[in-house]
């Protein structure tokens, strides 16, 4: 008798030790957003991109974190991206870096921020801090300052959009045009003249 009451107190216990757990694991549960976490975790990608069975993109990124489960779903590359955008025949028609990059998977828009560097077929250089880049429209723009380095010019201004191809754009606030020649010359004389030590060298501002 002694015997099966104690067998009966040790079912007892090990059935209340065992609901116990299961409660501390669904209230566990109850605390994580299961839609917020990540659905997929890659370091050091290196991968092409196809859009009705053509390759169209070429990505390479440190980090690349994708949210299918949260209610606007995207792709995060919180260490920055680097973009390579081809033709159909498989040409580079322009390339972007950025310090970090968001995707926004449904809109098909792509927000870059920080030191974002682009360049197209022509190689010419646009610089900028923040741009977007709608696929839909097949439309780049930005609100932020850009820099535009060509080949016989120099372009700055406020806010910008352009054909994803970077071959036809438009500066809504232009700031400055200068002449890539009128540059070199007056930085090239500039250098030529001693500074005094005590006095840092005087910044050129040419003419637009």
């Amino acid at each position: 008798m002694r015997s099966l009451c104690l067998s009966i107190l040790s079912g007892v216990v090990a059935l209340m030790l065992f609901s116990c757990r299961e409660e501390r694991k669904i209230d566990v549960l109850g605390n994580i957003n299961l839609k917020a976490m990540p659905t997929m975790k890659t370091e050091n990608v290196y991968t092409l991109i196809s859009d009705s069975g053509i390759t169209q993109y070429r990505i390479k990124s440190p980090l690349w974190i994708v949210y299918d489960e949260i209610d606007t779903p995207i792709w995060r590359f919180p260490k920055g991206l680097f973009l390579e955008k081809f033709d159909k025949k498989f040409n580079v028609i322009s390339s972007v870096a950025c310090d970090s990059a968001t995707y926004f998977k449904r809109e098909q828009l792509w927000r870059l921020d920080g030191n974002v560097e682009m360049h197209n077929d022509a190689k010419d250089l646009f610089l900028t801090q923040q741009l977007y880049w709608d696929q839909k429209m097949r439309k780049i723009y930005s609100d932020s300052f850009i820099h535009i380095e060509r080949s016989d010019r120099i372009i700055e201004g406020l806010g910008f959009d352009s054909n994803e191809k970077l071959s036809a754009y438009n500066i809504k606030k232009p700031t400055g045009i200068f002449p890539v020649e009128n540059m070199k010359k007056e930085n090239g004389a500039r250098s030529n003249v001693e500074q005094p030590a005590d006095l840092p060298p005087p910044t050129a501002t040419p003419e637009p």
